[in-house]
C-alpha cells in the first residue's frame, strides 16, 4: 500500500526536527544520525510531491486512445521492435509471463528503497546526486503523465493480450476502476526508476554486485513491455528524462566549479570541495 502524501509530509517534518536537534549534538548523533534524518526527510518530501502530483486529475481522457495509436504508428515509422511480436514470443513460456506480471508489481518500489539505503551506507558522497535525480525524474515524468495515454493492453485489435487479466496477478481490476491511473502510461515510471538504479550502480561501485542494477533495469523493461503495460517509447522517453536530469546536474556542477571527476553537487548543502 502506498503511503499518502499527507503522512509523508508529517514524517518529513518529524525527521526535519530530528535533524535540527541532532546536528547540534556532538559525537555520533552529529556524524551519523543528523545526516540520516536530513536525507530521509528530503526523500519523504520528494515522495510526497510525487504522490500529490499523481492525485491531480488528468486532462481529458477521451484523447488517450488516439495518443496511444499515434505512439504505435510512430514506433512502426522509426522501426522500433514490435511489442506484439515480443509479447507473443514470451507467451510460449507462460511461466515467464506470470513472472513478468509479478516483477511489474513487486519490483517497482522495493528496489528503490534498497538502493537508497545501500547508497547512503556505502557511498554517502554520491547520495545527494542520485537523490536529486530521483526527484527530477519523478516530478518531470509525473507532469508528463498529466497528458493521458492508453497502454498497449487496451488494443487487442493490434494483437496485444492483457497478460495480467488472463494469467494474473493483476494491478487493476476488470471493472474499470482507477481508469486515470491506467492511462498514465507515458512515460514509464517503472523504467525511469530502474534506469537510475542501473546507471548509478554501474558508476558508483566496481563491485561485481553492480550488475544487479543493470539486471534490474533490463528485467523492468521486459516486464513493462511483455505485459502490455507500456509502449517501448514510454521507456525511451523516461530514460531521456533521466539523461536530461544528468545533463542539468553536469551544468549545475560546472557552475559551482565541481570537476567532472567529482560529479556530486548537493542542492541542499555546501558545494562539493574541489581538490
Amino acid at each position: 500500500m502506498w503511503l499518502s502524501w499527507q503522512i509523508s509530509l508529517w514524517v518529513a517534518a518529524a525527521l526535519g526536527i530530528g535533524w535540527a536537534v541532532t546536528r547540534r549534538v556532538d559525537g555520533v548523533w552529529q556524524r551519523q544520525i543528523a545526516p540520516l534524518c536530513k536525507e530521509s526527510a528530503l526523500v519523504f518530501v520528494i515522495y510526497a510531491t510525487w504522490r500529490r502530483l499523481g492525485e491531480v486529475t488528468l486532462l481529458d481522457t477521451r484523447g488517450a486512445l488516439g495518443r496511444a495509436r499515434w505512439i504505435w504508428h510512430a514506433e512502426r515509422w522509426v522501426h522500433l521492435p514490435n511489442e506484439v511480436t515480443l509479447q507473443h514470443w514470451a507467451l510460449h513460456a507462460i511461466w515467464l509471463i506470470r513472472a513478468m506480471n509479478v516483477y511489474y508489481i513487486v519490483f517497482h518500489v522495493a528496489p528503490v528503497g534498497i538502493f537508497l539505503i545501500w547508497l547512503f551506507v556505502r557511498h554517502r558522497d554520491k547520495f545527494p546526486y542520485w537523490r536529486n535525480q530521483f526527484a527530477f525524474v519523478s516530478i518531470v515524468c509525473q507532469c508528463i503523465q498529466f497528458i493521458p495515454v492508453a497502454p498497449p493492453r487496451f488494443f487487442p485489435q493490434y494483437g496485444f493480450i492483457d497478460t495480467a487479466a488472463k494469467y494474473g496477478p493483476q494491478v487493476y481490476d476488470n471493472g474499470g476502476t482507477n481508469i486515470a491511473g491506467q492511462l498514465a502510461a507515458m512515460p514509464s515510471m517503472h523504467v525511469a526508476w530502474a534506469m537510475i538504479i542501473g546507471i548509478a550502480t554501474m558508476t558508483v561501485t566496481r563491485s561485481k554486485w553492480r550488475w544487479l542494477g543493470a539486471a534490474h533495469a533490463t528485467l523492468t523493461v521486459m516486464a513493462v513491455t511483455l505485459t502490455g503495460y507500456h509502449w517501448l517509447l514510454d521507456g525511451i522517453v523516461a530514460t531521456s528524462v533521466l539523461l536530461l536530469g544528468m545533463a542539468v546536474a553536469a551544468l549545475w556542477n560546472r557552475s559551482r566549479g565541481v570537476p567532472a571527476t567529482q560529479p556530486v553537487a548537493d542542492l541542499f548543502g555546501e558545494p562539493a570541495e574541489v581538490n
